[in-house]
């Protein structure tokens, strides 16, 4: 059973988990991550910094991801309350809470190591890239709160074909996720001047910051067109699978969304303070794919069909 508060609960914990990642995005676009200097937890020695602009930034990312951490450990303990009694029914909030938690922790220390000991682009990209998870993991706990809403679901078939598509899926999404992460930690963006056409080539000179971008765009082109695959290899299946396809459908219309967010970014490269609403706007749309699409990975394995069913 799920109380309305505990979906509130879990709810709040998604909600703050996207404040984290978008807040960090916004250090990052501002170049506010060395605002409170080398020191952590305080900002420049002090519990409550002087102002700049780009101290009460940084410092404002810090408060807003203790309270979020505090937040997910509650929902951890309320989750593990509620369902630890009965571990093989109520699994996967227990999982979900538990990554949330276990991801949420990584993040606050790799966030605190880049504070203290400066990471290279890489690393950084690395630190988005776990954010990423833990939203995950906190999205996917409220699409299950509100799935058994009304008591434990019908159950259905999902055939084996699915789960490989969506894993093959959701780790290449992952990678495009961290080549886009890398672009903002190497201030990169501006390698590509236009949209679809990089400085006016089919095929830029690979070099610095423009090959930077182009790959990042032909990969988001090839990820487009796997989501793509999948959503159609998911119809196809539909009488078998139909509680995917309006998952599947989701995460095309997404990604879809994502591309022409990535051509508003780029048109607005040389506008500080556009660049940084659609950069804010590009983080979330693909934050939400990838959450769904993760769902559609859980969905597929635990609901696949087994060796021997019978079934085609």
């Amino acid at each position: 059973m799920v109380t309305g508060r505990f979906r509130a609960f879990a709810i709040a914990s998604c909600i703050g988990m996207l404040l984290v990642l978008l807040a960090g995005a916004l250090v990052t676009n501002t170049d506010s991550g060395r605002g409170c200097g080398d020191d952590w937890p305080l900002c420049h020695g002090k519990f409550i910094p002087a102002y700049t602009f780009e101290s009460m930034l940084e410092y404002s990312h810090r408060v807003v991801s203790a309270l979020e951490g505090i937040l997910v450990l509650g929902v951890t303990i309320a989750a593990y309350r509620m369902y630890k009694r009965n571990p093989d029914v109520y699994k996967e909030p227990l999982y979900y809470a538990g990554f949330a938690l276990l991801f949420t922790v990584v993040q606050a220390f790799m966030g605190a190591a880049a504070v203290l000991w400066p990471q290279s682009p890489p690393i950084m990209a690395i630190h988005f890239g776990i954010s990423i998870i833990a939203f995950a993991a906190t999205m996917l706990l409220v699409i299950w709160t509100y799935r058994v809403r009304n008591g434990p679901q019908k159950t259905f078939v999902v055939p084996r074909s699915i789960l490989p598509r969506a894993l093959i899926t959701s780790v290449y999404c992952y990678f495009v996720i961290y080549l886009g992460a890398f672009i903002r930690h190497t201030e990169s963006a501006g390698g590509c001047d236009g949209w679809p056409l990089c400085n006016g080539q089919v095929i830029p000179e690979m070099t610095g910051a423009t090959g930077i971008v182009f790959i990042h765009r032909v990969a988001a082109l090839i990820l487009a067109l796997m989501i793509a695959g999948l959503y159609y290899h998911v119809r196809k299946v539909s009488s078998e699978g139909e509680g995917l396809t309006s998952s599947a459908g989701w995460v095309l219309l997404l990604i879809v969304a994502q591309v022409m967010s990535g051509a508003w970014l780029t048109s607005t490269v040389g506008d500080e303070n556009w660049f940084i609403f659609t950069s804010l706007i590009h983080n979330l749309i693909i934050v939400g794919l990838f959450g769904i699409l993760m769902d559609i990975v859980i969905r597929s394995w635990r609901l696949r069909e087994r060796e021997g069913s019978g079934k085609q």
